[in-house]
């Protein structure tokens, strides 16, 4: 009977049951906040006392993967880019994903300063229910932008004992880019050639073990979800509904405008022709994206939809769109802002310009290291809330916070990310003289 149960649970899609623990857990913390106006606050302290170790479990492990998935990751992508392939055409993809990015970054951070997310009195009611985790400060944004950028050249095997995440970044694209460039160079079938290919073997079979570590983890999520939210829900009561609803509602509105008006003014500018026409021919790799929460699963489709909608040759789609599902994450470029800021709302931070650029740099670069990774804004989040400075507890309760709603964002995030790989892929296309002939003459 146990078996049969166990077998029935696992067989529910992994994003239902975190939404049901999602929704159990606010029923479960608004009873227990309850019960704390009854009671006392010291009845609610045991109360979540009990739930909250299995939160920070989850907390725990999502610390413990963070590092090594992204660092494989990003050597693995960045050493599969044929670097001599494409010549111009292949740097003005790269471009276009960086400024892309960049543009998110600054469009998500700008929503966030406007709808300002935040939280009264959450940093007193936290210290006072929630256990910290370390009051040791991580390495971030203190010492102002030039020793941001100092940092961001460190030793890399001190930045990976000290947790310190953008260094690492820098270190595993550069090395995977050098890694590809020495095949090239000495050609695959030389004894160098073969010797880093096999290195790179080893480097792709590690993110694959890493991948399964985190789906491991992942099935914890609905666990960690229910605990995390009923503490959250325990100790703000309704009050947590209102930045919730804006929390989802800026990232919300800050995809819909990048899919519906920013990326339809970049077609209108560089391609002269009715956006909205090639946004409804990408309408399907959109929309599948939205279900599957995968720009890797979404390939298939968007391969399809570039050669039989768009009329993209398919060696320029064979480039763009599986490096764009690597590094083109403009959706978590809007999406991580959202938080920082609600971070430095809750903790009194001042966010000036050096500080704002410090969080722009670490969106644009910690969003490179998201493809491919599930839920990968969740892992990313720990990065950028490092470079703003906060405690591990400070993270810890930030990202307790993201978790819960997370699985829904990444549906419009996800939709962002393929929208933008499509786009780009027909705008360098068109300007390239990449388009099949038949395709130009019906257009």
């Amino acid at each position: 009977m146990l078996k049969k149960w166990v077998r029935g649970y696992f067989a529910i899609p992994l994003v239902c049951r975190v939404a049901f623990a999602f929704v159990f857990g606010i029923a479960v913390g608004i009873g227990c906040s309850r019960l704390g106006v009854m009671y006392g606050e010291e009845v609610l302290a045991r109360i979540t006392g009990v739930i909250s170790p299995f939160g920070t479990v989850l907390i725990a492990m999502l610390k413990m993967v963070v590092i090594p998935i992204i660092f494989f990751s990003l050597v693995a992508g960045a050493a599969s880019l044929p670097v001599k392939k494409f010549g111009k055409l292949g740097l003005s993809v790269l471009g276009w994903y960086f400024l892309t990015s960049l543009f998110a970054g600054v469009f998500g951070i700008f929503l966030a300063i406007i709808m300002n997310p935040a939280m009264e009195n959450a940093q007193k009611f936290s210290e006072k229910f929630i256990p910290q985790v370390s009051s040791m400060k991580m390495h971030g944004a203190g010492g102002g932008i030039s020793q941001f950028i100092n940092n961001l050249f460190m030793n890399p095997f001190q930045a990976l004992g000290e947790g310190q995440f953008l260094p690492i970044i820098i270190f595993a694209i550069l090395f995977g880019l050098a890694a590809r460039i020495v095949v090239e160079e000495h050609g695959e079938t030389s004894r160098t050639g073969r010797s880093v290919e096999l290195m790179l073997e080893v480097f792709d079979a590690a993110q694959k073990a890493a991948f399964k570590i985190t789906g491991w983890v992942m099935e914890y999520f609905p666990i960690g979800v229910f605990a995390l939210t009923t503490v959250n829900f325990a100790i703000y009561g309704l009050n947590l509904f209102f930045p919730y609803i804006r929390i989802a509602g800026c990232v919300i509105i800050g995809v819909l405008l990048m899919i519906f008006l920013i990326y339809p003014l970049f077609l209108l500018l560089f391609c002269r022709e009715n956006p909205y026409r090639v946004l409804n021919k990408i309408k399907e790799a959109i929309i599948t994206a939205f279900l599957t929460r995968s720009s890797a699963a979404t390939l298939p489709v968007s391969f399809r939809v570039a050669n039989e909608q768009l009329h993209v040759k398919e060696q320029l789609s064979s480039f763009v769109l599986p490096l764009g599902a690597t590094v083109n994450m403009d959706g978590v470029c809007i999406h991580l802002p959202v938080f920082a800021i609600l971070a430095a709302n809750i903790f009194g931070m001042e966010l000036g310009v050096s500080q704002l650029a410090v969080l722009l740099i670490s969106v644009v670069f910690a969003s490179v290291g998201a493809g491919g990774i599930p839920g990968g804004s969740v892992f990313l989040l720990f990065m950028v809330l490092a470079n703003l400075g906060l405690s591990d507890f400070e993270v810890s309760m930030i990202v307790a916070l993201a978790i819960g709603i997370n699985p829904l964002l990444d549906m419009f995030e996800t939709a962002c990310n393929v929208a933008g790989d499509n786009v780009c892929n027909y705008i360098v296309a068109k300007r390239g003289g990449m388009l099949e002939s038949f395709g130009t003459d019906e257009r």
